[in-house]
């Protein structure tokens, strides 16, 4: 006999979870988060750069229209109150020009609000200073001037009725130097003598030898050069054609031996011979040009007696 197994109703299956949605964060807002600020001063600052920007423009605007100045600066004092005003300076490119001098000039302004700093203003300003060769001025929003310098080199030490000046290879003042703290730089003396400083350079490039033997130059009557080297030897130039009689004499000291051997001064004012003169005598030597190689010697002219010298009475 069969028997019917009855069997009950299947179980029900839990009815599937309903997903939620991702929320998907906008890039900007991902970015924002990335800052090391808080949005409060992201906002703010968002805030201030819209208004500035709305001032400097109002302020254009009113100008290019022909709206009365006092109106174009009531709007540039407004974006100034809404935070655009300088409060901050950033100089780069200063070594010796005084830093205290150039927020002086920076903040001369009748108006702090950056819309109404003159930046040419400021930087005509700067130029009148010695040291200052070229400097470039700009705003950084909100509330920050930046002057970069570019500063002359010094080139020589500049002594005019004892008083003595630094100045650059073109002869520009750049400050008064004081006699325990002269710098290692070449000395030129004389009125005149600072704005002679372009020929004085040419001068010396035409015989690079010489040059650091050099100790001072002293600019004679406004027209020619009187050179003082380290052995205590003063040459004196013509005025015309310096650089080729320097040349000339740079090739004699080079074959024969002129400075430290005891002169005292040399002439090279008549371009057909070189005079020399040793301490003690009042006469003059003319030292005439060293024959080709293998010729006789050079010789020293005493009035009319000549006679042949070796290096060695040189030196004596």
């Amino acid at each position: 006999m069969s028997r019917t197994i009855k069997r009950g109703a299947p179980p029900k299956r839990p009815a599937p979870r309903k997903r939620q949605p991702v929320k998907k964060t906008p890039l900007f807002a991902r970015l924002v988060e990335k800052l090391p600020i808080s949005e409060a001063t992201l906002k703010k600052a968002v805030t201030w750069t819209i208004t500035g920007a709305a001032g400097i423009a109002a302020v254009a605007a009113a100008t290019y229209i022909g709206v009365p100045g006092m109106v174009g600066a009531a709007l540039a004092e407004t974006a100034g109150q809404a935070g655009f005003r300088v409060e901050q300076i950033e100089i780069t490119g200063l070594k010796r020009m005084d830093r205290m001098s150039v927020y002086a000039v920076a903040l001369d302004q009748q108006s702090r609000a950056m819309p109404l700093v003159d930046l040419e203003s400021v930087r005509q300003n700067l130029l009148r200073y010695g040291w200052i060769a070229d400097a470039h001025v700009s705003r950084r929003l909100p509330d920050t001037l930046l002057v970069d310098i570019v500063e002359r080199t010094p080139a020589a030490v500049w002594q005019d009725r004892g008083d003595l000046t630094l100045i650059d290879r073109d002869g520009v003042l750049l400050e008064p130097v004081r006699p325990d703290a002269i710098p290692d730089l070449p000395l030129v003396i004389g009125p005149g003598a600072d704005r002679q400083m372009t020929g004085y350079q040419t001068l010396l490039a035409a015989a690079p030898a010489l040059k650091p033997r050099i100790k001072a130059a002293t600019w004679i009557g406004n027209r020619r050069w009187d050179l003082t080297f380290e052995s205590g030897e003063t040459l004196a130039l013509p005025e015309d054609d310096a650089g080729r009689a320097l040349i000339r004499f740079a090739e004699l000291d080079g074959a024969r031996p002129l400075l430290g051997r005891g002169w005292l001064r040399f002439d090279m004012r008549d371009p057909a011979k070189l005079v020399a003169r040793k301490p003690g005598l009042n006469q003059n030597h003319a030292l005439a040009e060293p024959a080709v190689q293998g010729g006789p010697e050079p010789a020293i002219t005493d009035g009319a007696e000549t006679q042949a010298i070796t290096a060695g009475a040189v030196e004596g």
